[in-house]
C-alpha cells in the first residue's frame, strides 16, 4: 500500500519513475541530462573535450570513437543514452547484443531537438523537467525564427574542414541553424551529415557568405576573388562553439550566429 501510495504521488507531481543508472555517449547528451539536473543519475560518460562540472568526477567509458566495453558493462547501466556517430559501428552493433535499454538520439532540426529533449526527460524520471526545457525551447526558437526571417536567404558555406574540403549537409542540424538564422546552406541538397565537397563546386554554387568552424580556414579563401564571400569580404568564424554541439545550450549559439548574420550588421 505504500509503495502504490509513492508512486501516485511521483505522477502527481508530474513525474515518473525513470532511469537510475545512466551512461552518456556523447557530451551532447551528458549536456542534456544536466540541464534536465539529472546529472546525479549518470554513472559513466563518454569524454569528448571539456565536461560541465557537474559531471567532472563521473567514471570514463571512453573517448570519441572507442568505447571501453569493459569499463562500461561493470557499471551496470540501465539507460544509454546514444549518439550514433560517437561510436563506432561494429561497438554499436556489440552493444545492440547486450540489450541494454538505450535513447538514440540524432536530432536533424532543431524543432526534433526539442521533442528529444523531452523524451530523455520521460526515460530519466524527469518528465516535468523535460516538458519545461523542451517547452521554454521551442518558444525560443520560434521567436528567433521570426526576428531573422529573410524573404531572401542568404546563401551560405559552412566550412567544417579545409584538406579535404568538409561541409555540413540538410539533413545536418547546423543547416537547420542556418535557416532559423535567415540563412540558406549552399549544400542543403546533400543527405550526408558531413559531405566531403570539391572546391569547384564551392565555386559554382557562389556563396554570399562563408562561415567556417575554426578562423584559421577563411585566409585561403582571399586566393578566390571571384566569390562573392571574398568580393565583400562576407568571411566569419563560427561565434560559439556550442553551435556544434546538440543540446539545449545550442540555443543561444544559434542566437550568437543570427545576430553576426543579421543585416543590420
Amino acid at each position: 500500500m505504500r509503495l502504490l501510495i509513492a508512486s501516485v504521488l511521483l505522477l502527481m507531481a508530474g513525474q515518473s519513475l525513470g532511469a537510475e543508472r545512466v551512461i552518456s555517449l556523447a557530451p551532447s547528451l551528458t549536456e542534456i541530462v544536466v540541464e534536465l539536473d539529472a546529472a546525479d543519475l549518470l554513472v559513466g560518460v563518454l569524454d569528448g573535450g571539456q565536461r560541465p562540472a557537474q559531471v567532472a568526477a563521473v567514471p570514463t567509458v571512453g573517448h570519441y570513437g572507442q568505447l571501453e566495453m569493459e569499463r562500461l558493462l561493470s557499471l551496470q547501466p540501465d539507460l544509454l543514452l546514444l549518439w550514433p556517430g560517437s561510436v563506432s559501428v561494429a561497438q554499436r552493433d556489440q552493444l545492440r547484443r547486450m540489450n541494454i535499454p538505450t535513447f538514440t538520439a540524432e536530432p536533424h532540426s532543431l524543432y526534433q531537438l526539442a521533442d528529444q529533449i523531452e523524451q530523455i526527460g520521460e526515460r530519466l524520471g524527469r518528465g516535468e523537467r523535460g516538458r519545461q526545457v523542451a517547452g521554454d525551447f521551442r518558444q525560443r526558437l520560434t521567436e528567433l525564427r521570426q526576428r531573422y526571417h529573410r524573404d531572401v536567404p542568404m546563401s551560405v558555406f559552412y566550412q567544417v574542414w579545409d584538406q579535404p574540403l568538409y561541409t555540413v549537409g540538410g539533413g545536418q542540424i547546423i543547416s537547420d541553424a542556418l535557416s532559423v538564422c535567415g540563412a540558406r546552406n549552399v549544400f542543403a541538397d546533400l543527405s550526408q551529415p558531413a559531405p566531403q565537397v570539391s572546391l569547384e563546386a564551392v565555386l559554382q554554387r557562389d556563396p554570399e557568405l562563408i562561415l567556417a568552424s575554426d578562423a584559421r580556414l577563411l585566409k585561403a579563401w582571399n586566393n578566390w576573388r571571384q566569390l562573392k564571400a571574398v568580393k565583400t569580404q562576407h568571411l566569419l568564424a563560427v561565434p560559439d562553439k556550442g553551435l556544434e554541439r546538440a543540446s539545449g545550450q545550442m540555443l543561444e549559439a544559434v542566437a550568437k550566429l543570427c545576430e553576426i548574420l543579421s543585416p543590420n550588421r
